[in-house]
Parts: structure tokens; C-alpha cells; sequence
């Protein structure tokens, strides 16, 4: 076997890689989610100043470059606090403000897309911002969301191929490794760029069936 052959080995070394970028995607998700759900209901509560604050940032983040970021995390921030930041934390760190960011956009739009006269007729029948932020606000903001938020993660899964430039070890690294083996480039990128397709549609799959099971109950309750 000459050494620019492929082995069994190389699927493996793949597999590994595009685990190494799902499992990144989806616990960077989760903080994003959560972080930029957070953010829009201050901005629902009209937090003085702190809103304010958050816009700005949120602002800043969505309209700069991701590898920017990653840079400015990987490579400033050690500078910076005198911190020792380890590429995954690096790129964790990254993906889970970005993702944060778009979310609270999404999430500001699909709460301003609720009309006013029903948070004022909630108000009037005596719920609290709570209540109405929990029983009338959430559920409809949640259906107008769902198809964004799945747009934005099918984005995210595809932006993680950028970690590699701080050293991860991701899929995209892998397939670099082995593009200077084999010196087969058409073939290794195709498998790298069929991986994250796969993986790509796979998400865009889960999130179109959430979304129909979501416009379905909502329909349901006559949201």
C-alpha cells in the first residue's frame, strides 16, 4: 500500500472530526439559545441601561466576522487578562456569543411581531408581565421563531468549519491532514463538504419538524 492511498483508518479520522464540530455546535447552541433568549426578555422588561448595553453588544457581535472573533478570543484575550485560553474554550466561547447575538435578534422580532392590544387586553384581565411574557407572549414569539432559528442553525454547523484555524482538531483540520497525505484533494474534499451537508440537512430535517409540531399545537390552541 503506497502512502497516498486511503485506509479504513481516514473514515475514522473523519467521523471523529465531524463529532468534534457537532458536539461544538451543539453545546455552543444551547448557551446561544439560552443567553439570547435571556437578553430578549430584558429587552421585553425594559430594563434601563442594561438593554441598552445588550443591543450594543448584540449589535457588535452579528456584524463582525467570525474568524475575527476567534482571533480576538484565542489571541487577545490571553494578552489581554493574562489567561491561558485553550482553542475549544476559545472557539466555545466564539460560536456561543455569535449564536447568542442572532438569537436575541430573532427573538426581539418574533416578541415585536405579538400585537400590542393583546398584551394590553392580558394586562387588563390582570396578569403580570410574567404571565403575559409565559401565556401569550412565548407561545406565538415561538412559532414565528422556529423557522429562523432553524435557518440560523443550519449556518452555525457550517461556521464551526472555521475552528480549525485555531488549532481544533475538527473535521475540516482532518481533511487538511489528509489532503497533504494522499495529495487527492477533490477526492478529500468532497467527503469533508458531503459531511457537513449531510449533517447540515439532518438538522434542517429536526428543525422542520419541530416547527410543523409547533404550528400545529399552536393552531390547536388558537395561537
Amino acid at each position: 500500500m503506497r502512502f497516498t492511498d486511503f485506509t479504513t483508518f481516514d473514515l475514522v479520522l473523519l467521523a471523529q472530526g465531524i463529532g468534534v464540530n457537532v458536539a461544538l455546535f451543539l453545546g455552543t447552541s444551547l448557551i446561544g439559545l439560552s443567553i439570547g433568549i435571556a437578553w430578549a426578555i430584558v429587552r421585553f422588561y425594559r430594563i434601563p441601561l442594561l438593554g441598552e448595553v445588550i443591543t450594543f453588544l448584540a449589535e457588535l457581535l452579528k456584524n463582525s466576522p467570525v474568524l475575527v472573533q476567534l482571533f480576538l478570543v484565542f489571541f487577545g484575550l490571553p494578552g489581554l487578562l493574562h489567561v491561558r485560553v485553550t482553542p475549544v474554550t476559545a472557539a466555545a466561547i466564539t460560536l456561543s456569543a455569535n449564536t447568542a447575538a442572532f438569537v436575541y435578534v430573532i427573538a426581539v422580532s418574533a416578541i415585536e411581531s405579538i400585537g400590542r392590544d393583546q398584551i394590553e387586553a392580558a394586562r387588563v384581565f390582570g396578569l403580570s408581565r410574567w404571565q403575559v411574557l409565559r401565556y401569550v407572549v412565548a407561545p406565538q414569539a415561538a412559532a414565528f421563531a422556529v423557522g429562523p432559528l432553524v435557518a440560523l442553525l443550519v449556518n452555525q454547523l457550517q461556521v464551526t468549519s472555521l475552528i480549525s484555524v485555531i488549532g481544533v482538531v475538527d473535521l475540516t483540520k482532518i481533511g487538511n491532514i489528509l489532503n497533504m497525505r494522499t495529495l487527492k484533494p477533490f477526492i478529500v474534499w468532497t467527503a469533508v463538504g458531503l459531511l457537513y451537508y449531510a449533517s447540515a440537512k439532518l438538522v434542517a430535517w429536526l428543525g422542520s419538524r419541530f416547527e410543523k409540531r409547533l404550528r400545529a399545537y399552536s393552531a390547536w390552541r388558537g395561537l
